[in-house]
């Protein structure tokens, strides 16, 4: 999937925010094909390890916050002032994708609508019913450029599947 989501991602260029983004296992890889990553996710822990992670693997364009996608929503928007934001500042960053490895219960309303704004959203699902209700929202603002399919679980009715979705113009 990695590999996947790398070569989809290698021309795209600018900044990369990631909602969802646990320990780092996309973040630090595709910190290679961005300039800079913001990289969000609600966990304490595993936003000590992302750290952690980028620490041994000596890479320094990315900053991490620990926030839902939610409230990353609010302060994209300047809804709200976030403290665990403070230090980063969103103004600089020049966003082209976005990339979302959501719970299997999707996205919900709020970052659907966020995800309407960047020029490419790479999105990585385990959950068929929710992928589906999702694109349905993102293909008012976005046209699929690219599918996959990942058996990760040889035997088992669990799929991962990827997609890549551009702004329409």
């Amino acid at each position: 999937m990695i590999e996947w989501v790398l070569e989809q991602t290698k021309n795209i260029g600018g900044d990369l925010l990631e909602l969802y983004c646990g320990a780092g296992n996309f973040t630090l890889p595709l910190s290679r094909n961005f300039q800079k990553v913001l990289a969000t996710e609600v966990s304490k822990t595993s936003i000590k390890a992302a750290k952690k992670n980028c620490e041994i693997n000596n890479i320094d364009n990315i900053q991490f916050a620990r926030l839902a996608s939610e409230e990353m929503s609010q302060a994209m928007k300047g809804v709200r002032v976030f403290r665990r934001l403070e230090g980063i500042e969103l103004k600089n960053y020049n966003f082209q994708a976005a990339f979302v490895d959501p719970p299997r219960c999707g996205l919900d309303e709020a970052t659907r609508d966020l995800l309407g704004q960047f020029p490419y959203i790479i999105y990585i699902s385990c959950n068929p019913e929710t992928l589906y209700r999702d694109l349905q929202a993102l293909q008012k603002t976005h046209e699929p450029l690219s599918y996959a399919l990942f058996d990760q679980f040889p035997y088992t009715p669990h799929m991962e599947s990827g997609v890549v979705l551009r702004a329409k113009k």
